[in-house]
Parts: C-alpha cells; structure tokens; sequence
C-alpha cells in the first residue's frame, strides 16, 4: 500500500542537498549544521528573552501608568536613529563580507567609538528641543539619561559582528539573555520603589552595558590602537545605504509613536506603545531566531543562486510555520491577556494589539526577503523600498491622524500587509523566486493558522457564554487557557495530519534525531 501523499508544507528544513559531489556534501553538512545550531540558538535566545520580558513585562505594566510607557515612546526614536547613525550600517558591511580581516573589525570598532561620543553630545543638547516638540518638560532630563545607552553600546558593534559573522549564536544568546534578566530586575525594584518612567530609561541603559560587556567576554577579537579606516572609505558606499535604510525603519516602526506623542497625550502614545510592545515581543521572537543565521547564511551561499533560493525558501516556510498561529493566536486573546496580565487600565491597548498581530504575523517574512536583498549587495534597492514604506506610512498617517487612533493603527497595519509582496517583488527579481512557489511556501501555513483561530474564538466563545461564574475574571482565564490549548493542539494535528515536513524536521532537531533524507 501507497503511503498518504504530502501535502508541501515545507521540506527538509535543515538539509541542503543540491549536489552529488563528496566535497560540497561535507560543505553543505557543515552549513547545515551551523544553519540549524543557528536557529536553535536563536531561538533559545529570544525565547528566553521574549519569556523574560512577557514577566517582567506584566510586573512593570502593573507597577507603571501609560504616562509613564508614553514619554518614553516620545524619544525611543531618537534613541534609534542615534544607534544607526553610530553604527552608520558599517556592522551589516562586516557580515556582508566573505572573509572580514581583524583590521576591518578594528576600524568598524573606532568608528562606533567617535560616533557615539559625539552623537551622544548632541543629544545632550539637543533635549530641550525634544522637550519643546512634545511640549512636555519633564523630557529633558529624561533625554539625557536614557541617551546614556549609546556611550556604552559604541564599543560593542564589532564585537556582536564578529559573534554573528562566525555564527556564534550560542554566545549571542548567553548575553542578552544574562542581560535581560539582571536589568529587568533592577527596573522592577525602582519601579516598585516609585521611580516610574526612570525604571524604565534604567532598564534600556542596563541591557546594553551588561550586554557589551559579555560579547568582549565571549568574543575571540580585540581591538588595537593601529587606526585603519580602509575598511570605512571601502565599505561606505554600501554601508552609507544601510544606514538610511536602518533610519528609515525605525521612523516607519515609531512613526505612530511621532505623531501620537504630537497630536495626542503621553496616555494614548503610552496605551499604543503597550500594544506595540507585545506585539513586537512576539515578532522578535521569530525574527531573532531567523536573523542569527539568514544573512550570514545567504551570503555563504550567494554565488550559487539554485541553492541560495533553496535555502531562502525553506527559511521563509520556517518563519509562516511559526509566525502564522503565534501572532494570530496572540491576536484571539489579547483582550483577556491585557486585562489579566497587566490591568483594566490598559484595555485600550488590547483593540490596538489585535490589529497590529495581523501585520505582525508576515512581519518575518518580509525580514527574510529584505535580508535577501541585501546579501546580493543590493543596499540601494533596500535603501528605496524601506524610503517609499516610510513616506507612504508618514504622509498616511498625517492625513488621518484627525480621524482617530483607530483608524491610523488599521490603515497602518494594511500598508505593512501590501509591503509584504513588494519586498518579495524584488526578491524574486534577484533570485527568480515565482510568485507560485512564494504562495505555496505561506498559504499553507496561513490558511491552517486563520482556520484554526477562527474556530478557536467562536467555539469558546460560545462554550464560555453558556457557562455561569462567580467573577468576570474566572471567565477570562478559561477563556485565555482554553483557547491557547485548543489552538496550539489543532495547528499541530493539522500540521501532523498533513505530514507538514517542516514540523517534522524541527521535532527532530530539537530531540537530536538525525534524518537521512536530504532532498529539497
């Protein structure tokens, strides 16, 4: 008898297997292997530290008002632009090499080193304009501690480039992961203690010293006092593009936060950052695993252009198998989770949370694409497509802000769901991807997770209403529990039902089963 035919949702994820040759079979195991550990660690990394700052999150989302998450949204974006201008792109140009020299590391390490000292005094001066953009004086004072972060993170670019270059994801990981759990410890302690928005400047600051301070411990390279700035002159053309598109990026991440935190109060900006927040928590989770290897990995494999698209796929059927029910499983219960983790007094944010999920959800896939573009040296085109999603998302926004946060979060979230499909257009320009083959590698994964969460929240919904309790919040938690149960074990009996290949070669890695089919 036949066996059930697959359905293609996705195969042999950790394998590459597009030649015969005995050398390039070596070559390929040892990329997959370091692919795999890659994404492993990754995700261990942002796993931990996404569990670590749902917590910790919780805690100080009860500690804080939105006040408090508001002012600091106002100047997060200030806080970014100054990191990309620091780093001035020259980290992705170290990736971005085949074989970076230790004299390339040492002139990306002084650059960052000049840059930050001088952008932070900027900014040390710039804050009472920031103050008076916002109208809130309390932001200068404010400004000048939270800025403080950039004269520690100078020091560290070279060194998280070197980690990431060489795949050393589990040293990556062992850092933030240290550094999360000790500055979200101290925060919570002054927020306890009634040092409100203070707690959380404190918090970024903490992070990025403890941070830097372990990827020197964990990093084979050290800097020397012979200034070079070959690799900087070299590399500007390219890295000058990354940066503008870096910028760009985090002004079309904040965008909203800019125009709230102008037109509106500290307490909607605060209720929208709430939202964000989560909603990035859980897309970090997954970029962050897909990013500790997709560039480094892509550029490996660039002159090939059959396995570069090969491995490009299976990364992106890795991020729909796992975006797709997180986020739109997050999306079902975000009203009973706002209201149960961190209070009634952030039910707002909960409507604003539910709609940024959707776009959430293919927020990974169109890192991935953009990451392919840069690792075909294409800085320029992703410079101008991340420019047109800004300017569309700024000029939108200022159109609409007279017509509620409502509607700017909504049409936000649209414009980010269309760019899905203009970043894969120059994707596939660059690596014939088809549009068949792109659909194929997400429809699957989307329609089973829309399916599933559909049923999820109408069925409990139903089952809950016909129920009698003593508090509105006895309701709440069965709801929560029983709709993250169900979902989690329907996807997974679809998956299983399916014969999902990519669900099968994770459990396997994960339980260090070795398979031995290594076809596409």
């Amino acid at each position: 008898m036949k066996s059930p035919a697959k359905i293609d949702f996705g195969g042999d994820f950790f394998g590459f297997s597009l030649t015969n040759s005995y050398l390039c079979r070596r070559k390929m195991e040892s990329l997959k292997e370091k692919t795999a550990k890659g994404l492993f660690w990754g995700g261990m990394n942002n796993g931990i530290q996404q569990l670590l700052g749902f917590v910790f999150g919780i805690i100080m989302g009860r500690l804080l008002n939105p006040d408090d998450y508001g002012l600091i949204a106002m100047i997060t974006i200030f806080s970014l632009i100054a990191t990309a201008l620091q780093n001035s792109g020259f980290s992705t140009a170290l990736v971005n090499q085949k074989e970076p020299k230790a004299s390339d590391y040492n002139s990306v390490f002084w650059f960052n080193i000049l840059m930050g000292g001088a952008i932070y005094t900027i900014l040390f001066f710039a804050a009472p304009l920031i103050a008076d953009y916002y109208d809130e004086p309390r932001l200068v004072g404010l400004c000048r501690y939270a800025f403080i972060g950039l004269l520690f993170s100078c020091s560290g670019v070279a060194q998280a480039a070197y980690l990431f270059k060489n795949l050393r994801a589990k040293q990556l990981a062992k850092a933030s992961i240290i550094a999360t759990l000790l500055s979200s410890a101290v925060a919570v302690i002054m927020a306890w203690q009634g040092f409100s928005y203070w707690s959380l400047a404190t918090q970024t600051n903490l992070f990025i010293l403890i941070s830097t301070l372990l990827r020197w411990h964990y990093s084979d390279w050290r800097p020397t006092l012979h200034i070079d700035f070959s690799f900087i002159k070299k590399a500007f053309p390219f890295s000058v593009k990354i940066l503008i598109s870096d910028v760009l990026t985090h002004v079309n991440n904040n965008v909203m936060n800019i125009l709230l935190g102008r037109y509106y109060s500290a307490y909607d900006t605060g209720n929208y950052h709430q939202a964000y927040q989560w909603n990035n928590k859980c897309t970090s989770l997954i970029q962050g695993m897909v990013k500790q290897v997709d560039q480094a990995v892509l550029v490996s494999v660039r002159d090939d252009r059959e396995r570069q698209l090969a491995v490009l796929r299976k990364l992106v059927r890795f991020a729909a198998f796992i975006s797709f029910p997180l986020l739109l499983g997050f999306g079902i219960v975000a009203k009973e989770f706002i209201v149960l983790a961190i209070g009634e007094k952030w039910l707002v944010s909960a409507q604003y949370l539910q709609w940024l999920c959707i776009c959430g959800a293919v927020a990974p896939i169109s890192v991935l694409l953009a990451d392919l573009v840069i690792s075909k040296g294409k800085s320029g085109t992703f410079m101008g497509c991340t420019l047109a999603l800004g300017l569309l998302e700024i000029i939108a926004m200022l159109v609409l802000y007279p017509y509620g946060i409502d509607v700017m979060v909504k049409t936000y979230v649209a414009i980010n769901l269309v760019w899905l499909f203009v970043w894969f257009f120059f994707a596939s320009r660059l690596t014939a991807y088809s549009f068949w083959l792109f659909l194929k590698d997400i429809v699957p994964f989307a329609f089973a997770a829309v399916a599933v969460m559909q049923f999820v929240r109408h069925f409990t919904a139903y089952v809950v209403d016909g129920l009698e309790f003593g508090s509105d919040y006895a309701s709440l938690w069965l709801l929560l529990i029983s709709r993250v149960v169900l979902a989690a074990l329907l996807y997974f009996l679809i998956m299983k039902a399916a014969r999902a290949k990519i669900l099968d070669e994770s459990l396997a890695f994960l339980f260090r089963k070795n398979k031995q089919n290594d076809k596409i």
